[in-house]
């Protein structure tokens, strides 16, 4: 038992569990990240895939006020957390292989073209996310 709390505790996943992807911007981070990343890491290591600032500027049509970089480091900074990886905005197949991936976990608004054996989908938390934040900043 020693071994595994030791392991945790230097971010590095046992090798029997799975490595599990949630893909991201980090334009924003809200609770709604917080407990999707929570609910990741119950299913194994935790992989963010993190867009970078091109992909960020071509999907939403800006670019993020934090640098990829920066939002890196905030991302290694969630106790879930365990690795930050670069992606473009839509993560396939091909992907998930390369990075050794076993499951992509996203909330339902997911438009990724992964099968489903690999794809993990929870309910979006209620009431918020980056664009209705980004809404409200705007008023």
């Amino acid at each position: 038992m020693v071994g595994i709390q030791a392991t945790f505790f230097n971010k590095k996943a046992p090798e029997f569990m799975k490595r599990v992807l949630v893909d991201m911007s980090l334009t924003s981070l809200h609770h709604g990240h917080i407990r999707l990343l929570q609910k990741a890491a119950q299913l194994g290591h935790v992989v963010v895939a993190l867009s970078t600032d091109d992909e960020i500027l071509k999907a939403k049509g800006f670019l993020p006020l934090l640098s990829f970089e920066q939002r890196k480091e905030i991302a290694l900074a969630i106790r879930y957390v365990e690795e930050v990886i670069e992606c473009k905005w839509l993560i396939d197949l091909a992907y998930l292989d390369f990075h050794n991936i076993d499951l992509l976990v996203h909330g339902d608004d997911n438009v990724n073209p992964v099968p489903p054996e690999r794809l993990v989908v929870f309910p979006r938390t209620d009431g918020i996310s980056s664009t209705a934040l980004s809404n409200r900043q705007d008023t």
